[in-house]
């Protein structure tokens, strides 16, 4: 345990060291190195892409590294006996936060999902959990951080919570369990094995296997989706999205998720897009109900779901969130 803590320490440090240089170190390979003029459209977007690709790479390993240890905690069985036989307010709330720390892919949700159901949780229950488990997800909350700040991380949070909470209830109220499809209703969740506490051992290697998983998979995403930010922000003019996204357009935030409900893409592709338009002037709720409808709202997750829901069930669960992302977002073009 202590060669465990003195290599963890280690690590941390050349982290911190690495990450407080990344900015100079971008500047330089693009004004020094290259020798690119300061002002033209391909060194903004080049030192853009120098600064950010590091920078969210290095914040996304280490916060999924910490989730990885997390999760060694809240196997799916644990997530099952924490939500069967809870009522559905108290059961939505923590449905919602579970989702935070778990796979984070829409498609790698519904698993989950069709074993909370056959294990007896409440329908509403399990509903609030596929809404924010890819929404709501270490990914997404990351680059936010990293990209936007903190204040835009915590809004985020706390609006995808919110909208997966109050989705969920609706879809509870309706009940519509009678549109699940017949083979899931006759499944019976099997006995749970026996489970091992794996020890702080085992956590750092569920940790580090979290960061080869994750991360291996995702940073192509994350650069593609910070060079299409980087183009952004070198060549398009400022203020050019305020007349397409901007708050003053009504029809922008509808538009967005009409958009992006039929997409697909994950957090580490989006939101360096997300931000670069928020750089050029579209508005702050416009573009975070785009991101939302394409992350909540996946194509590949439709198509996987109507394996599982009815028709009628589907359109309502894809009708309820869309409707919670819009009044997210005319709610924020409003007061901010």
């Amino acid at each position: 345990m202590a060669r465990i803590l003195a290599l963890g320490i280690a690590a941390l440090a050349l982290w911190i060291a690495v990450y407080t240089h990344l900015e100079a170190w971008a500047d330089a390979a693009t004004y020094g190195l290259l020798g690119l003029e300061r002002g033209s459209a391909f060194a903004a977007a080049l030192a853009f892409f120098l600064y950010d690709g590091p920078k969210v790479l290095l914040l996304l390993t280490l916060v999924v590294f910490g989730v990885g240890i997390i999760r060694s905690f809240f196997t799916a069985a644990r997530a099952r006996r924490l939500l069967a036989g809870r009522g559905e307010a108290v059961g939505n709330v923590l449905a919602a936060l579970l989702g935070i720390v778990t796979p984070f892919c829409s498609c790698s949700a519904v698993p989950l999902f069709v074993g909370f159901v056959t294990a007896g949780v409440p329908l509403g229950v399990t509903f609030s959990f596929l809404v924010s488990a890819p929404m709501v997800n270490e990914v997404a909350l990351v680059l936010l951080y990293g990209l936007m700040g903190w204040k835009v991380a915590g809004l985020y949070l706390l609006t995808g919570l919110l909208v997966a909470m109050v989705s969920g209830w609706v879809i509870g109220r309706l009940k519509m369990e009678g549109h699940l499809e017949e083979w899931v209703r006759l499944i019976h969740a099997g006995q749970d094995q026996p489970e091992v506490e794996p020890g702080w051992p085992g956590r750092v290697r569920a940790g580090l296997e979290a960061v080869r998983d994750i991360v291996g998979r995702t940073w192509p995403w994350v650069l593609a989706g910070i060079a299409v930010g980087a183009g952004i922000h070198g060549y398009v003019p400022e203020g050019f999205m305020a007349s397409i996204m901007g708050r003053d357009a009504w029809w922008s935030v509808l538009a967005a998720v009409a958009l992006g409900v039929p997409m697909y893409s994950n957090a580490a592709g989006i939101i360096p897009v997300v931000h670069a338009l928020l750089e050029k002037g579209a508005a702050l709720g416009t573009v975070l109900a785009f991101m939302m409808s394409v992350i909540a709202l996946s194509l590949p997750e439709t198509i996987i779901l109507r394996k599982v829901l009815k028709p009628r069930l589907l359109f309502t669960f894809v009708g309820v969130v869309s409707l919670g992302i819009l009044l997210v977002g005319y709610l924020f073009n409003l007061i901010l």
